[in-house]
């Protein structure tokens, strides 16, 4: 046998996609664990030629799933991003897009039986002990997909997924504002280094001489831009205590400027060594907090959002996406409850994938 067969599903989550496995599934051990991942997605190639990756940094990501031994979940889930070309695997950050597939993959994989017309299923984030709830609609005691939600970023529309987020402040860092200040210069540049859900490294736009509404190939094509940003963004890590951050795809980088479509405010968010064609969901999250947290850059670049919970619109590349915040902005600071957000996934294929048995053989 020349070759390991190992069951897999792919799933569209949000505005990204890949392969959901089950951990029991997959090599023990993280260096053969990465290995496989490596050989599954094809990385090393731009166009991921010898795998069912797709050549970009949202379709290479990975979902990892088994039944929980904590009391508060039923699902660990265990996120791997796999470069395009570099042949690595960064274990560390997580993704929201993606784990808007987890709770209907749990269900497909039969991790975790439906409940009735509604299923919640509760997911502990591994990489970064966040903890979410998961609504997915499951009339007949099978996952509906179709629906009439739409997010922006993704053509037609789908079943809706409703997405709880808790436990999210200092996932990574164990800080909301790791550096212990709300802004910091670096190289000349001003910043806000915070950790909600996804730890980032926030600038304003007009600062590198952008105006934030730049399309997503634009900016990518403007490589003085990141030969400016990523020493900032390695810098920034250091200061937030992530050590060398150079070979990480943690802390992302994002810029914001006002906005002009009605949202609260507009954002590129970078992956960092490319611009998401939409938003992350982690990302989102950290931006929508960046935005109610006084003094930080987003200050002046928005009107404040009425209300609490407080709705924030976020406008990115493709559309927009909304962030629900149940916050507290008190004498002990910005403290968010829970953030929650609309998304959608959908099951493409399921069935083998198969890697060299000189990567991984069984038996």
């Amino acid at each position: 046998m020349t070759q390991t067969a190992i069951p897999f599903w792919f799933f569209r989550g949000g505005t990204s996609r890949g392969p959901y496995f089950k951990r029991s599934d997959l090599p023990q051990d993280r260096d053969t664990l990465a290995k496989v991942l490596i050989a599954a997605l094809g990385s090393g190639h731009p166009l991921n030629i010898d795998g069912i990756g797709g050549g970009a940094a949202v379709t290479t990501k990975v979902a990892i799933l088994s039944r929980s031994d904590d009391p508060a979940a039923d699902v660990d889930y265990f996120f791997a991003q796999v470069s395009v070309e570099d042949r690595t695997v960064d274990f560390k950050p997580t993704c929201g897009n993606i784990l808007s597939g987890v709770g209907p993959a749990a269900l497909e994989m039969g991790l975790v039986q439906p409940t009735g017309d509604v299923t919640r299923v509760r997911v502990l984030s591994v990489n970064t002990g966040a903890r979410v709830e998961a609504v997915i609609e499951t009339p007949g005691g099978g996952v509906r997909y179709d629906g009439a939600a739409a997010i922006d970023g993704v053509p037609g529309t789908a079943a809706p997924i409703y997405l709880n987020f808790m436990d999210v402040v200092g996932s990574s860092t164990g800080a909301l504002l790791p550096t212990g200040s709300v802004r910091d210069v670096i190289d000349g540049i001003e910043v806000t280094c915070m950790d909600v859900a996804m730890p980032m490294v926030i600038a304003r736009a007009a600062d590198f001489g952008l105006t934030g509404y730049e399309a997503a190939g634009d900016l990518d094509a403007n490589r003085d831009f990141y030969a400016r940003m990523e020493p900032i963004r390695v810098e920034a890590g250091k200061r937030m205590g992530m050590g060398d951050v150079s070979g990480s795809v943690t802390p992302k980088f994002g810029l914001l400027s006002e906005p002009r479509a009605g949202g609260t405010i507009t954002a590129r968010y970078f992956m960092p060594k490319n611009c998401h064609p939409t938003m992350a969901v982690t990302g989102s999250q950290c931006l929508a907090s960046c935005v109610l947290t006084p003094g930080t850059v987003a200050e002046g670049l928005f009107s404040a959002p009425k209300g609490n919970p407080a709705l924030v619109v976020i406008e990115h590349p493709s559309g927009s996406i909304d962030v629900t915040v149940d916050y507290t902005n008190d004498a002990d600071g910005f403290q968010l409850r829970s953030a929650g957000l609309l998304r959608t996934a959908r099951l493409l294929a399921r069935g083998e994938v198969f890697v060299p048995a000189s990567v991984w053989k069984i038996g």
